[in-house]
């Protein structure tokens, strides 16, 4: 009997990007596994159309992070809408998981204000290592240009959030 691959389907071009920080401004990056030296925000597609960004966006952050801001956690207030949504070509490297033609994703952003030493448990399929670093240093670190202006918008969001 023939050994077939598991049905994977299409990934939809729908995403979130969460930019996980702390009061003193500091971004968690995570590196991811599947490419060397690429590190990033918590990112993630949609699973089904009718999942909604926010929901995305929790079950992302926990799936990657082990960070709980589901509704009923001590985090949930903290997730943070930007209402701002990037549209980008996707990456050549990545076309293959998306429905022949897409060529276009959507990123919808969120921040996430957390405790500083806040633990995470990255998913090691995932991702291989984390670090925390200042919002500009994160920008440099990060290898993709929509993710490095969101750490560089955070201190806007943070002030209109009401923070100190």
């Amino acid at each position: 009997m023939p050994v077939t691959a598991p049905f994977r389907p299409f990934k939809i071009p729908q995403s979130v990007l969460v930019v996980i920080h702390t009061p003193a401004l500091e971004v968690l990056l995570i590196k991811r596994a599947d490419a060397d030296d690429f590190w990033q925000s918590v990112t993630g597609s949609k699973d089904s159309l009718d999942e909604s960004f926010v929901e995305t966006a929790r079950r992302e952050v926990f799936e990657e992070t082990g960070i709980d801001c589901a509704p009923g956690a001590a985090l949930a207030d903290q997730l943070q809408d930007w209402q701002l949504e990037n549209v980008y070509e996707i990456y050549p490297r990545w076309l293959h998981r998306y429905a022949p033609g897409v060529r276009h994703n959507t990123e919808h952003l969120f921040g996430l204000q957390v405790p500083a030493g806040t633990p995470v448990r990255l998913s090691p399929h995932e991702h291989t290592a984390f670090q925390w670093l200042p919002y500009k240093l994160a920008a440099e670190a990060c290898f993709s240009p929509s993710n490095a202006e969101a750490c560089l918008l955070l201190p806007r969001f943070f002030q209109q959030s009401g923070q100190p």
